[in-house]
């Protein structure tokens, strides 16, 4: 095994020559470049494959996370709601989100048409490019063992493996934080601008999927750049301005369109109530997760229900610092913790007199830069589900497959015989109580696992202390054995939770994501939604479009969910009133009155699940307009059940 960060170039190939070789190894693609051992690319190519597996097993039963769902469909079926990310078609309202994420989604159901699997399938993707790309990023500073080491450790942890088999933001946004780093790191090795701008719009990216979280990553790569980059001070500086000026103009691209295009040339911002994209993003999805409420946003992002209408039970208030150790959260993400703390301390001290430009230090500075701030981040913010963690993979998994190498190495070398079986012993006693809370999931694989892993770390201790004697000298060569049992003991059981998501009782719904006993045990992964009309609201659709008489609109709905029921199986341009909360003032009475006398809108359905708003809300007020000023339909005349209050409004009523 190479020395960290240690490369090993082929011999440049004579001139006219070069072609028919690279042609060559390009069909030829399951085997290892010429830098790389022979077993490497294999290797990689079948931990990609059972990543796929993972993530693509249960496709088809994903589900819908019901509100981003009807989105997704609206912008399937207009490129007006694609382009300005509107939950309806007719795009009167954006989502509460940027919808960088729902894109490729869309795009998705626009090819393949709206299921359940087209709109998952671009998670799937985004999860095996992760995968492959946090390989290379890993091989490239701690060689080909740590970099697959790290590939699987991705691919396995428990809420990654859920995650990128459902539609959620989160898959796009890990996705475009490993490729910062890929082209960061490349970018760091000779002081490349260029890569470092890439890196740049890559964060901007994986803003448009997720907002403030991609720029988790800034405090580590800058510091990173800043003290390790192989060029004079005064250009590292003008490096990091000139990338963050990319980061900025990427991540701000959806705020800008929607601040410069008039208002009534584009949808009203949900989230807040002055139509403002800047407070829905750095107010209603930022200051907000700390309880601190902005002017001009709603009070919707944690007091009322959740998009999908479930209750995620790892649900910590903002004050609760030690929520990432708790197991409802350390299950899913946290087993790595032993190994990525070993990992980087190690590292860190390993290196400590290596050169300014010193590669592997460097690598070491980013990746504990990146947890450390999103630990401190996420300790303090109020947690709703548990992918909004996955972010911490990447750099958990990287540090854990770099102590896992250093402690071989260390033992291999005889210059610190302890550290592996002082790591692998720590790792053990953590598992054992994750896996203890849960002591009726697999106990025939957890408590042998764990067993064989004490007795190989035991057995290393015995090697690691042994003279070198000829009598001893069997047992010495055979530390490889006894170590490589010991790690991949002590990894079954978290392995065994990233792959618990190909049974269907462990999947959980796609805002419910969580491998394992402390995810949604036994829910259908499509529970509570749907993208076929029941009978009732057939025959209620049915009548309202033979009653349409041309209008812009098929009705108004009193709230989100009553318009999806019918927008997420057909794409039909429902009008929802008061955005995702109820409390938004889209659209106002005067402007509803609008549109009703100019004939662009009928019909007003009253009642179903939410919509309520508050008594001095718009919708209040809209409500009872309509009460007061539309006649209302008998249910035996439109045949959809008295559930929803059928009003028509304007001429004939």
């Amino acid at each position: 095994m190479a020395d960290a960060g240690t490369v090993t170039r082929a011999q440049p190939a004579p001139e006219g020559a070069v072609d028919a070789p690279t042609r060559a190894s390009r069909l030829r693609f399951w085997r290892s470049p010429a830098d790389q051992p022979r077993w490497a690319r294999p290797a990689l190519l079948a931990v990609a494959a059972l990543a796929a597996v993972i993530y693509g097993w249960q496709v088809r039963h994903a589900g819908y996370a019901e509100y981003y769902a009807v989105a997704v469909r609206s912008m399937s079926v207009s490129w007006r709601a694609f382009l300005f990310g509107a939950f309806d078609p007719g795009a009167t309202v954006t989502v509460d989100k940027l919808a960088g994420a729902f894109l490729p989604q869309a795009l998705s159901a626009r090819v393949f048409g709206f299921h359940p699997w087209s709109v998952a399938l671009p998670q799937v993707v985004e999860g095996v490019v992760s995968v492959l790309v946090l390989y290379r990023l890993v091989r490239r500073w701690c060689g080909a063992p740590a970099g697959l080491l790290a590939a699987a450790m991705f691919a396995l942890t428990p809420i990654v493996a859920s995650m990128f088999g459902h539609p959620m933001e989160d898959a796009a946004l890990t996705m475009c934080l490993v490729l910062a780093a890929d082209a960061f790191v490349a970018a760091l090795a000779g002081g490349r601008t260029g890569r470092l701008v890439l890196a740049g719009v890559w964060v901007g990216l994986g803003f448009q999927a997720k907002m403030l979280q991609s720029w988790l990553v800034l405090p580590a790569f800058a510091l990173t750049w800043l003290a390790f980059a192989p060029a004079s001070r005064r250009r590292r500086l003008g490096q990091v301005a000139l990338a963050g000026a990319a980061t900025v103009a990427v991540s701000l691209a959806w705020v800008l369109l929607l601040t410069v295009v008039p208002a009534g040339d584009r949808p009203y911002v949900d989230g807040t109530t002055n139509d403002s994209a800047v407070a829905m993003v750095f107010g209603y999805n930022g200051l907000d997760r700390f309880g601190a409420h902005v002017p001009g946003t709603v009070e919707s992002g944690f007091t009322t229900p959740d998009p999908t209408g479930a209750t995620d039970a790892a649900a910590s208030p903002a004050g609760s610092w030690h929520k990432l150790v708790d197991p409802g959260y350390a299950t899913q993400i946290g087993w790595l913790y032993p190994l990525a703390l070993a990992g980087l301390v190690v590292g860190l001290l390993r290196h400590r007199r290596a050169g300014r430009a010193d590669p592997v230090r460097a690598g070491f500075v980013l990746w504990g830069g990146w947890l450390a701030t999103a630990v401190v981040v996420f300790s303090g913010m109020t947690l709703t589900h548990r992918a909004y963690l996955a972010t911490l993979a990447p750099p958990l998994a990287a540090l854990a497959a770099a102590g896992v190498v250093l402690s071989w190495r260390a033992l291999r070398d005889r210059w610190v015989t302890w550290l592996l079986p002082a790591v692998l012993l720590v790792q053990l006693v953590w598992t054992a109580h994750l896996a203890g809370r849960y002591a009726g999931f697999l106990p025939w694989l957890t408590w042998p696992a764990l067993a064989t892993a004490a007795a190989a770390t035991v057995a290393l201790v015995v090697v690691g202390h042994r003279p070198e004697r000829p009598r001893w000298a069997s047992a010495a060569r055979s530390w490889r054995a006894v170590a490589a049992l010991g790690v991949v003991a002590v990894l079954a059981v978290p392995a065994a939770w990233g792959l618990s998501v190909l049974d269907r009782r462990y999947a959980g719904t796609a805002f419910e994501a969580g491998a394992g006993p402390s995810g949604p045990v036994g829910l259908a992964l499509d529970a509570d939604t749907t993208d076929t009309l029941t009978a009732p609201r057939r025959r209620l659709d049915d009548y309202l479009l033979a009653h349409r008489d041309g209008a812009r609109y098929v009705a108004a709905t009193s709230s989100w969910r009553t318009a999806s029921q019918f927008m997420l199986p057909t794409g039909q341009p429902f009008l929802p009133l008061g955005g995702y909360s109820g409390l938004v003032p889209q659209p106002t009475l005067a402007e509803l009155r609008a549109l009703v006398d100019a004939g662009e809108l009928r019909f007003v359905l009253l009642g179903g699940v939410g919509g309520l708003g508050t008594t001095d809300s718009e919708l209040s007020r809209i409500m009872t307009w309509v009460l007061s000023s539309c006649r209302e339909v008998p249910a035996a005349e439109h045949g959809g059940g008295d559930e929803l209050l059928v009003h028509r409004c304007g001429p004939g009523s």
